[in-house]
């Protein structure tokens, strides 16, 4: 277990660098760009086996413990360590991240972003994939920061030199976000470790470990400091202006891991410290960061709504990028309730966000590359997609992946967002329950404007019907019944899935799917860990 926890971590590493290196002959195939395509798959697949194998040798019966534990002196005068381990509460982000980034590689083994070389882009895919999977495996402070932030530079290029229009100005405001609230962050980390003595996540969370050395007013910097860098990630609003921009430039697999894995790093980070570390500050923080978290959710919905009506012009990548803002409302308001249910609900809501939002970008992405653009006036229009009449299947998946986002009962989306509901109607004891009732009702109108603008983007991309035009026309589905300059308008032919999209996407709709119909699989895992995290460390 040690070792597979540790190949999980440091195989992407010496995949990326491997990427780089010319092929061996016998590998190569059609030539050296199919050979690295190939060898992303390769490791990408030998990591996601890893990552089931330590998910089917995890002893399910202590969840609450950490397991496949290595921990060796690194930098001993700073009291640094490598130390890594798992539990229920990282151990399904774990391989949610492993598979997420096999699908990534097999897709683009078959549909490679346009760009430069290959071997650049294999190489940032496995160093984004080690960054991820390291942060949610690591339990030394200043190793979960340097994870934290290897993440960026990949995902940096990968908007830059893979990305759409807009793709510089899209990636230096992620860059620079991120980063400037990183600093803020490293302030806060050092600050609990030069005061505890240690920078060892499992001591500090502990009530005999050196956490009772912090005082309250360390414990509110340290929640501060912490908590800003984690929201720029999570995204929280008012802290999330870098993500519609970095969605709609990103290209597809990009915008698939920045959704499904990087957000959760912020979450995961707020669980995994603020909660356990600082329970003191968290605690006087608490209703500040549930009100952001309401906030976000009604405001990514009604954002939502603004770019889904006709004529707004909106960019269905945008729009599924502010849907983000409201679905990690709800993981943020289930953490900062403080209860198990809350924060159960929240790490619920993490897997079927990352599943069924990656599910979407996918389909997103497909159909630009089928259509040439993600305008959704244009989708609708009367040579727009109509995709139930001319690909049925990807329009059924694409509205299972909106019924599944609007939280339907059956589906993954519906249990994290309960929950965390339920946690705010019986907050944490010395939290305003006033307060988190009305966080509460402005997170159920939420739910209600999520379904308003998905069902509303189902209806004029999967359906088309008629869509006023500045000439007056009529609109009918297949050819266009007008004449513009003499010329009659043809709507495209829309191919249906491909076998490499079945293979990409299905495991996405069939754990939506599973999670959904069976919940107790994931909160077994959790709900003993956060029993634990919030209880301090018994």
């Amino acid at each position: 277990m040690q070792l597979l926890l540790a190949a999980v971590v440091v195989l992407p590493l010496l995949g990326a660098v491997a990427a780089l290196l010319p092929a061996p002959p016998g590998l190569k195939g059609r030539g050296p760009d199919q050979a690295v395509l190939r060898h992303g798959v390769t490791v990408t697949g030998v990591v996601l086996a890893a990552a089931v194998a330590l998910a089917v040798g995890f002893d399910h019966d202590h969840p609450a413990r950490m397991q496949a534990t290595t921990d060796i002196s690194w930098i001993q005068a700073l009291g640094i360590r490598i130390h890594l381990g798992i539990d229920g509460i990282s151990l399904p982000l774990l391989v949610m991240t492993a598979l997420l980034t096999f699908l990534c590689a097999l897709y683009s083994y078959f549909h490679l972003p346009a760009g430069p070389s290959p071997k650049a882009f294999v190489a940032l895919l496995l160093v984004l994939e080690a960054g991820t999977l390291a942060t949610f495996a690591v339990l030394d402070l200043v190793l979960f920061f340097l994870a934290f932030e290897m993440v960026l530079i990949p995902m940096y290029f990968l908007i830059a030199r893979w990305g759409g229009a807009q793709r510089t100005y899209a990636a230096w405001k992620f860059i620079l976000y991120t980063l400037l609230g990183s600093v803020v962050m490293l302030l806060g980390l050092l600050l609990v470790g030069l005061k505890s003595g240690t920078f060892d996540m499992v001591a500090l969370a502990t009530d005999n470990g050196p956490n009772s050395q912090l005082s309250h007013t360390v414990q509110l910097l340290a929640v501060l400091a912490i908590g800003i860098g984690l929201a720029v990630k999570a995204p929280m609003w008012p802290l999330h202006s870098w993500l519609p921009d970095a969605h709609t430039a990103a290209p597809t697999v990009g915008s698939v891991l920045l959704a499904g894995v990087l957000l959760k790093m912020g979450t995961y980070g707020f669980v995994r410290i603020a909660l356990p570390i600082a329970p003191d500050g968290m605690h006087t923080f608490a209703p500040y960061l549930a009100a952001f978290a309401a906030v976000g959710i009604v405001y990514g919905s009604l954002a939502c709504l603004a770019l889904a009506r006709r004529g707004a012009k909106g960019d269905l990548k945008r729009l599924i990028a502010y849907s983000s803002v409201g679905h990690m409302g709800f993981v943020l308001l289930g953490i900062a309730t403080m209860t198990p249910t809350g924060v159960n609900g929240a790490l619920f809501a993490n897997i079927a966000h990352g599943l069924i939002t990656g599910l979407l970008f996918f389909l997103v992405g497909a159909l630009k590359d089928r259509y040439g653009t993600t305008d959704l006036d244009q989708l609708a229009g009367r040579t727009g997609a109509a995709l139930y009449g001319r690909a049925p299947r990807f329009g059924g998946l694409l509205a299972f992946g909106a019924i599944a986002s609007l939280g339907l009962p059956g589906l993954a989306g519906f249990w994290g967002e309960m929950l965390a509901m339920f946690g705010a109607f019986e907050p944490a004891a010395g939290l305003s329950r006033p307060a988190f009732l009305t966080f509460m009702a402005l997170a159920g109108l939420g739910t209600l404007l999520t379904a308003a603008y998905l069902l509303i983007v189902v209806r004029r991309v999967c359906m088309g019907g008629k869509e006023p035009a500045e000439d007056g026309g009529a609109e009918a589905l297949g050819t266009a019944g007008s004449e513009e300059h003499g010329a009659t308008r043809t709507a495209p032919v829309i191919p249906d899935l491909a076998r490499y999209e079945y293979a990409a996407w299905s495991p996405l709709a069939v754990l939506t799917v599973l999670a959904g119909l069976w919940p107790a699989a994931l909160l077994g895992l959790t709900d003993p860990a956060v029993q634990q995290l919030l209880g301090g460390g018994k």
